[in-house]
């Protein structure tokens, strides 16, 4: 008996993709949409371009699971100061990076969740009104 076994070839997604966003002191992020591949690997850069500093005018990046409330998680964020606002025990979170203040940055490096569209925000209290975008997977 012989087996035959048919091996297919198909096109890899690029194994690590770079994103650098950049937050201002105007509550913008540079970036409001950001697509990558499923089960790719994310390295993300945050710079804070701006001046001010991080109790001011803090900037981290937050990377949200499907069906979170923005506007909920927001008001439970403004409450957890002592833990870069991002509150406590939380499962709404994928992936985060810390606060920073102006001049910082800082890099995550995270694996792409499902195919999918996902919401990103800034979790600094108030800062999610104007900064947030989509996050694709395909």
């Amino acid at each position: 008996m012989i087996i035959t076994l048919a091996l297919s070839t198909s096109v890899m997604a690029q194994d690590v993709v770079e994103i650098t966003i950049e937050g201002n002191d105007q509550m913008k992020f540079n970036l409001d949409e950001i697509k990558v591949e499923e089960g790719q690997t994310v390295k993300l850069t945050l710079k804070h371009v701006g001046k001010l500093p991080k109790a001011a005018m803090g900037h981290n990046w937050v990377l949200l699971k499907q069906g979170t409330n923005i506007q909920e998680f927001g008001s439970a964020a403004a409450k957890a100061a002592g833990n870069d606002y991002i509150p406590e025990g939380t499962d709404d979170v994928i992936v985060h990076t810390k606060m920073l203040g102006g001049g910082e940055e800082t890099t995550i490096e995270f694996t792409a969740p499902a195919k999918g569209t996902y919401d990103f925000i800034c979790s600094f209290p108030g800062h999610y009104a104007l900064m947030q975008g989509k996050f694709i997977v395909e």
